[in-house]
C-alpha cells in the first residue's frame, strides 16, 4: 500500500474530487466524493465518503459511509427536483440556476481538529463540530458541537463530554495539532502510552 506524504493526497480509485486541496498526509478512502472541501493536515476519510462545502481540521477520523455537508433542495419551490437548478440536463435551451449552487456553497460545514465521525454518520450544512468532539456512527448532526463533546442519535444529542472541563481547555491550549511533524514522531509513544492528564502534565505543567 503506498505512504502517506506531505507532498500530496493519498487519494484511493474510484473516486470524486472537485473543487478541493488537501494538506499533508492526507487520504481519502475508495470511492469517495469530495467537492468544494479542504482537508487540512494528517485527516482522512474512510470509503465511500461524501464531503461537500466543507472545512476539514488537522487529524480528523471520518468513517466510512458518512457525509459531511449534505446537499439539500429548494424546499420552498413547487417541486425539489433537479430540473428547477440542474435545468441544462433537461432542456436544450434552459441554464443552471448559478444562484442556487452559489447558496449551496455557502453553507459551509467546519470540522474541527482531532475529531470522530463514525460509520454512516450524517453532519449538515453550516455545523461545527467543535475540536476533539465524537460523532456517534448513524447520527444526524443538525446543530454545532462543542469541543470534547460526544453526540449520538437522530437529531443527534450530547451523550458526555470525553474529558472534564479542565482537561479539555488544557488540551485546547495545548494544542498539539500544531505541532511540527518531527515533535509528533518525538511524542509518539507517550501519545501511545498516556491518558490525556498524564499528556498534560508531561508536555503542559
Amino acid at each position: 500500500m503506498p505512504k502517506l506524504s506531505a507532498d500530496a493526497p493519498l487519494i484511493h480509485p474510484d473516486c470524486i474530487v472537485h473543487d478541493a486541496s488537501f494538506g499533508r498526509y492526507v487520504e481519502i478512502g475508495q470511492g469517495s466524493r469530495i467537492i468544494g472541501a479542504h482537508f487540512d493536515d494528517y485527516s482522512y476519510c474512510d470509503r465511500m465518503a461524501e464531503v461537500a462545502n466543507a472545512k476539514i481540521g488537522k487529524f480528523a477520523n471520518i468513517a466510512a459511509f458518512s457525509r459531511i455537508g449534505a446537499t439539500d433542495h429548494p424546499m420552498e419551490t413547487a417541486s425539489l427536483h433537479h430540473f428547477l437548478y440542474r435545468s441544462d440536463d433537461y432542456f436544450e435551451d434552459a441554464e443552471n440556476d448559478e444562484a442556487f449552487f452559489e447558496h449551496r456553497r455557502s453553507r459551509v460545514a467546519t470540522i474541527g481538529h482531532d475529531t470522530w465521525i463514525g460509520h454512516g454518520a450524517m453532519i449538515k450544512p453550516e455545523v461545527t463540530l467543535g475540536h476533539g468532539s465524537v460523532v456517534a456512527s448513524g447520527a444526524v448532526v443538525t446543530k454545532d458541537v462543542p469541543p470534547y463533546m460526544i453526540v449520538a442519535g437522530m437529531p443527534a444529542t450530547p451523550l458526555r463530554p470525553r474529558f472534564s472541563e479542565n482537561v479539555a481547555d488544557r488540551l485546547m491550549a495545548l494544542a498539539w495539532w500544531d505541532w511540527e511533524h518531527h515533535a509528533l514522531r518525538d511524542a509518539l509513544m507517550d501519545f501511545r502510552a498516556l491518558k490525556a492528564e498524564a499528556f498534560l502534565e508531561k508536555y503542559n505543567g
